[in-house]
C-alpha cells in the first residue's frame, strides 16, 4: 500500500534514540489520519520516538471502514524501492496487481509480501465483489545492503502456522516461535505474531531477549506485561525480554512485532527507502519521469500516483 500522506516527512532511522539494551515500556501514540473514502490510518511508525522496531520501518493499521462505500479502497500505480512489503487483511478482501505482472486477491488469514528491491510498482484495490467490512496492517521491511537491490519479486502465502492455546488463536506471521516457523521469505531476523483472543484470557509468549519488540492492539483492548493497551497506542518493549504476558478482558487482537536493532542507516521518503537524500531524489524523479526501472501495472482502473519532490529538492 502507499503512504498517500502528501504532507509526508523525511524519516531518518537515526532521528530517534537508538535501541535500549534491557526492557521498556514506551506508550507511543499513532498519528492518525482520514484518507480517500473515509479510510482511518493508524501510523504507528515511524514515529517522532521509534523510527523503527528492527527491520521493520513502517506499520499503519487501516479500518474498519465500510468497504461498501463508493469504489471502496482504491490506490493507484506508485513504486518502492529497497523495502518488502507486508499486506495482512483482518477483514475484507485487497486485490493486489503489479509490474511484474501479478494479479492477486488477498483475503484474511493470508499474507501478500512483494519485494521492491532496485524498484517495483503496484496498485491495490477493493475488488466488484467484496465483503461489507475492510481493516487490516500493512508493513514494510528495510531491506538490508546486500539484499537492496536485488530483483523485485512477490510472494503469496495462502496459509500460515497456526497454534490454540490458553484460549488464544497464535498466527506466526513472521519468523519462529511458539514452536512453529513461518513460511514468509525475509532477509533479517524478524518475528511478527498475530493474537486473537475470542474471549477472555491470558497467555505468555517467548521472545528472543536480543529482539526489540512492539506491540499493537488491533482490536479490543489489552495487557502487555502490565502495561495496559488499546487501539492508537504502539507498545515499545525494547530488548532483553524473555517472554511476554499477555492479558485480554475480552474479545481482541494484537500485533507483536520485533527484531534485532537494524544496524544500517536508512531514509525515508514518501514510499521509497533509500540511503542519502541523492538516492531519494533520483527515485522520486526515475518514478516521475516513467523510467523503465519501475514497470508498468497493467489493469488498473485509474490514473497513477505521483511521488511528491523532497523538500530539499526545493531550496528555494
Amino acid at each position: 500500500m502507499s503512504d498517500l500522506d502528501q504532507a509526508c516527512r523525511p524519516s531518518g532511522s537515526r532521528d530517534c534514540p537508538p535501541s535500549p539494551g534491557q526492557p521498556v515500556a514506551e506508550a507511543i501514540p499513532t498519528r492518525d489520519a482520514v484518507l480517500g473514502e473515509g479510510m482511518t490510518i493508524r501510523r504507528a511508525l515511524p514515529s517522532r520516538q521509534r523510527r523503527m522496531i528492527g527491520a521493520w520501518c513502517f506499520l499503519d493499521h487501516f479500518g474498519p471502514v465500510d468497504a461498501r462505500r463508493g469504489d471502496g479502497l482504491r490506490v493507484g500505480p506508485h513504486p518502492h524501492t529497497c523495502l518488502q512489503t507486508f499486506t495482512w487483511p483482518l477483514s475484507g478482501e485487497i486485490l493486489h496487481r503489479d509490474s511484474l505482472g501479478y494479479e492477486q486477491l488477498i483475503r484474511p488469514g493470508q499474507v501478500n509480501l512483494m519485494t521492491a528491491g532496485r524498484g517495483i510498482s503496484h496498485s491495490e484495490e477493493s475488488p466488484a465483489q467484496r465483503s461489507p467490512e475492510l481493516h487490516g496492517a500493512q508493513l514494510w521491511i528495510a531491506l538490508p545492503e546486500v539484499e537492496r537491490h536485488r530483483d523485485p519479486a512477490f510472494e503469496h502465502y495462502p496459509e500460515l502456522p497456526v497454534v490454540e492455546r490458553d484460549g488464544c488463536r497464535i498466527t506466526v506471521l513472521v519468523g519462529e516461535t511458539v514452536g512453529e516457523r513461518s513460511p514468509v521469505r525475509v532477509h533479517s531476523p524478524l518475528a511478527a505474531l498475530d493474537l486473537t483472543f475470542s474471549a477472555a484470557g491470558s497467555t505468555h509468549i517467548p521472545l528472543r531477549p536480543d529482539f526489540e519488540y512492539g506491540a499493537l492492539v488491533l482490536d479490543g483492548e489489552m495487557v502487555v506485561d502490565g502495561a495496559a493497551l488499546r487501539s492508537g497506542t504502539l507498545l515499545y518493549l525494547g530488548r532483553g525480554r524473555e517472554r511476554a504476558a499477555v492479558h485480554c478482558g475480552a474479545e481482541g487482537r494484537l500485533l507483536l512485532i520485533g527484531g534485532t536493532p537494524f544496524d544500517e542507516e536508512i531514509l525515508m521518503w514518501w514510499n521509497f527507502v533509500g540511503r542519502d537524500r541523492d538516492e531519494i531524489t533520483r527515485a522520486c524523479t526515475d518514478w516521475n519521469a516513467g523510467d523503465a526501472r519501475f514497470g508498468e501495472v497493467h489493469g488498473y482502473p485509474g490514473q497513477r500516483l505521483t511521488a511528491p519532490m523532497p523538500p530539499w529538492s526545493n531550496p528555494g
